[in-house]
């Protein structure tokens, strides 16, 4: 049976390597999108929450208080990231051993 973009349907080596840099790619990509996601998060959030009066400079309870606040948001990035990726591999050899 031919495949979408002609040829066999069996991959060549070169095109499963291929494959997986496009996918290594990609997750590079995603990975990146997502940490510009949370700096922009932790300064908007952040930013309302310890800054009450805009100024030139930051007093040193502004500075203190966007410190805490940038440390929470990345602990429970974290604590989120760890805890999505140990469930996604779980469910991933659950459904191996499932298909075996």
């Amino acid at each position: 049976m031919a495949s979408l973009f002609g040829g066999s349907t069996s991959s060549s080596p070169d095109m499963q390597q291929r494959k997986e840099q496009m996918k290594m790619q990609i997750q590079q990509e995603l990975a990146v999108a997502n940490a510009q996601q949370l700096i922009n998060k932790i300064n908007e959030n952040c930013f309302e929450k310890c800054i009450t009066r805009p100024s030139t400079s930051l007093s040193s309870s502004e500075e203190q208080c966007l410190g805490r606040c940038m440390t929470l948001y990345m602990a429970a990035f974290d604590q989120v990231s760890k805890s999505y990726v140990a469930r996604v591999s779980k469910e991933r050899f659950g459904q191996a051993d499932q298909l075996q």
